[in-house]
């Protein structure tokens, strides 16, 4: 029975060791390849050159003195729009004077009782003379009405609110200003209100004949 176990226990000392063996070589394997990885790593991180350190600040001076000189443009071209279009807003706003007095003439000489009286003749005379000055004022700040009638609609300066039918003219011409554009320099401050010619629409009317013959329709 001894010698049993004794036997028992060199062949469980010696699976062991076998077993120990087989363990060692992945061991091995697995500290082998950490060591490769690490050079690897080494190798990737590589302290850069002096002449790419040189590279590298010249790329980055350069990028920096481009965003300073944009900045620098767009600091000149806001300050040239607010010299030149600070005035946009009391511009657009100084125009309804001139609506206004339209507006006066036109109930003056919508009034029967005024029509053919001198007091009217001098009054429309004494408007037209204030319009005249508010259109010269507003031309030598370089505000300026827009030619419209007789003119091809240009989405850029009319704004066409009615059709109304004109053989005499072609398609689309201004035949009709309702409320006068203006522009101040090279921009627009408002757009002309018009009416656009179309040609005239021939509506076909049903004769006696086709209404009492329904075949021929």
């Amino acid at each position: 029975m001894e010698k049993e176990e004794i036997q028992n226990n060199t062949s469980a000392d010696q699976n062991e060791d076998t077993e120990t063996a087989n363990e060692k070589p992945e061991e091995n394997l697995a500290v082998e390849n950490k060591q490769e990885i690490e050079e690897e790593v080494k190798e990737e991180v590589k302290e850069p050159t002096p002449e790419e350190k040189i590279a590298e600040l010249e790329d980055k001076v350069a990028r920096t003195f481009a965003e300073m000189e944009n900045q620098r443009r767009r600091f000149e071209k806001e300050k040239e729009d607010a010299f030149e279009y600070g005035g946009y807003s009391f511009a657009k706003e100084a125009l309804n004077l001139i609506d206004n007095l339209d507006r006066s003439k036109h109930v003056l000489e919508s009034d029967d009782k005024l029509k053919e009286t001198e007091a009217l003749k001098k009054t429309l005379e004494h408007l037209n003379i204030i319009k005249k000055d508010l259109i010269s004022i507003f031309e030598k700040n370089n505000i300026k009405p827009i030619d419209s009638l007789n003119k091809k609609l240009d989405p850029n300066f009319h704004q066409a609110m009615m059709e109304i039918e004109d053989d005499t003219k072609e398609p689309g011409t201004i035949i009709q200003e309702i409320q006068k554009g203006f522009t101040i320099k090279d921009r627009l401050l408002r757009p002309s209100l018009v009416g656009v010619s179309k040609k005239v629409t021939i509506k076909e009317e049903k004769t006696e004949e086709n209404q009492e013959n329904p075949e021929n329709k």
